[in-house]
């Protein structure tokens, strides 16, 4: 098996981040006008990677965000086991006292090793980690040399987990920003990553 190398981003800027406004899987927002702009950032200067296969969740703004990079040539795969955790009562809220409190009760519990812990109507650490355990073990089976992918806050934070060989419960210690590159190695038995959080395509904006 020859080397893969796999771009992981996470989507451009919505609304509901810049207002701090709490999405998930449930809130299936739009980029806006500056999430466009990074998308079309990072278009600019990785075009000449020349992607085998790009890979966004079946959400809105992972979509959009890598949507430049689709032609006659590459068309965009939606995988729904990319997508954003579900934040449950959380979502489309932003964080009152009240939400906060909860919000970081479940932090800590992942923070302790409970990953069965979940918000209110919403997804556990260990249902998340199970999707993306499944799309991991695809992904490294395929022909394709160079993947772009790209996906959500929280489940990139666990999806790095799983290339450094990490527990869930190290998932706050992952930088995340919009358009924020993970650039990784899979070489057939083990991931490197070679960039992590990187934002060098948005320089000037």
């Amino acid at each position: 098996m020859h080397p893969k190398e796999v771009y992981f981003i996470r989507h451009g800027e919505t609304e509901q981040n810049k207002l701090g406004i709490v999405q998930g899987s449930g809130i299936d927002s739009d980029l806006n006008k500056l999430g466009l702009i990074q998308g079309k950032a990072f278009h600019t200067n990785f075009l000449d990677k020349e992607f085998d296969v790009a890979i966004s969740s079946d959400m809105k703004r992972a979509y959009q965000t890598i949507q430049f990079f689709e032609n006659h040539k590459l068309v965009i795969e939606r995988d729904p086991r990319i997508k954003e955790i579900c934040w449950g009562e959380h979502e489309g809220k932003q964080g009152d006292p009240e939400l906060l409190t909860k919000y970081y009760k479940i932090i800590e519990s992942w923070k302790s090793g409970d990953y069965h812990v979940s918000a209110l109507f919403g997804e556990s650490a260990a249902e998340m980690e199970a999707r993306l355990i499944e799309f991991l073990n695809d992904l490294e089976f395929r022909e394709a040399r160079r993947v772009l992918v790209c996906t959500h806050g929280r489940t990139l934070r666990a999806l790095v987990c799983k290339l450094k060989n990490w527990p869930l419960s190290r998932m706050e210690e992952i930088e995340h920003s919009n358009t924020g590159l993970y650039h990784c190695i899979y070489d057939g038995k083990s991931w490197e990553i070679i960039k992590e959080n990187y934002l060098g395509h948005l320089n000037g904006i």
